[in-house]
């Protein structure tokens, strides 16, 4: 029995070995709003867009060119690909196939099914693109670990001492970077369930904001950041933990992204809430920027984007978890400030329930 194209379920290209399609059905041509027959004969590296979400996933020539090589290879494994529909648009796809090949398996093209997704409040991402995006913020500090730890146990004798502890403190710090990563993404997993735990207890602003900067000081040795927290500033019933981590992404990104010097933390009581702000004297974040720095794997294209574009979504997430609000604001020229809140009736409302 011979199959139409047509007839198949999803969208589906037919491409040859110089991936130009060469066949494609009504479905695919809805997907990329453009008659089917127009697409026979375009290259197909030239309707795939740059990702979407500035995540470095395996590019198509990348696996094309393991297809070529590897005759075994049948199968195109599912994988999310961004597509140009006709109006210059993106369509952010979830790609499978076959390698199509000849008797003695040079290939010959293949066959591609695509299938839309549907993002849910426009923000969410699959779990490869997860894991593609930890997995090559990790890669850096375990190579340097690896590096430093394999010289110091082949040359331990010929190392003199004051090296032998610079690489051990950059170890130190790699380990550091790798349990915090570890801890991304074990955080969204839990606010993505509705699983956080926080573990409360009584929380000096003072002390966490103090420890933060001493922290934030060892990677950025410029960092100049004051601190400001008002005597009236009450404690807070919060967790410890988790207030650091959000104070420490907060400093992290203003000494990367704005200046390490003129920070400013900040904390006021202010009615029923506690606020603390991070202030920077950076060039501030442009306005079509702004609205999406708490999104999911956002990161601002400068120069070379750096870190998971987790930070900001996980803090938020940390933040509300407590009942409080993280929000931002900036000035071009001027720079932005981050401002968070955590409630001070959290521990009446504790007693109340356990008196």
């Amino acid at each position: 029995m011979n199959l139409r194209i047509d007839e198949l379920p999803s969208a589906t290209l037919v491409v040859d070995a110089d991936r130009v399609v060469r066949a494609a059905n009504e479905l695919a041509g809805a997907l990329l709003r453009c008659p089917a027959p127009a697409l026979v004969g375009r290259s197909l590296t030239e309707l795939i867009a740059p990702s979407a979400v500035g995540i470095e996933l395996p590019s198509w020539a990348d696996r094309w060119h393991a297809s070529t090589v590897l005759r075994s290879v049948v199968r195109l494994p599912e994988h999310d690909v961004t597509l140009h529909d006709a109006d210059g648009g993106i369509v952010r796809c979830r790609a499978a196939g076959r390698y199509r090949r000849d008797l003695d398996g040079t290939l010959t093209g293949a066959v591609i099914s695509l299938r839309p997704v549907e993002p849910r409040g426009g923000t969410e991402l699959s779990a490869i693109e997860v894991v593609s995006t930890v997995s090559h913020e990790l890669r850096s500090p375990l190579t340097s670990v690896k590096g430093y730890t394999s010289l110091l146990l082949n040359r331990w004798d010929r190392i003199p001492d004051d090296q032998k502890r610079e690489m051990l403190v950059q170890v130190h710090h790699d380990a550091d970077r790798v349990t915090r990563l570890v801890t991304e993404l074990l955080d969204i997993s839990r606010l993505e369930t509705g699983r956080l735990h926080l573990r409360r207890q009584l929380v000096d602003l003072s002390d966490v904001a103090t420890r933060v900067v001493a922290k934030v000081g060892l990677e950025y040795e410029a960092l100049g950041c004051s601190i400001d927290i008002g005597v009236d500033v009450p404690r807070v019933y919060a967790d410890p933990d988790k207030v650091e981590q959000v104070l420490t992404n907060l400093v992290e990104n203003a000494a990367k992204y704005a200046a390490p010097t003129g920070l400013v933390i900040t904390g006021s009581l202010e009615g029923g809430v506690v606020a603390i702000a991070v202030q920077d004297r950076g060039e501030g974040i442009p306005p079509s920027d702004l609205p999406r720095v708490f999104t999911k794997f956002f990161r601002r294209d400068l120069g070379k984007p750096t870190g998971t574009g987790l930070g900001l979504w996980i803090s938020r997430g940390l933040v509300e978890a407590h009942g409080g609000r993280l929000t931002a604001t900036s000035t071009m020229g001027q720079g932005s400030t981050f401002r968070f809140t955590l409630p001070t009736d959290a521990f009446d409302k504790l007693l109340e329930h356990h008196p």
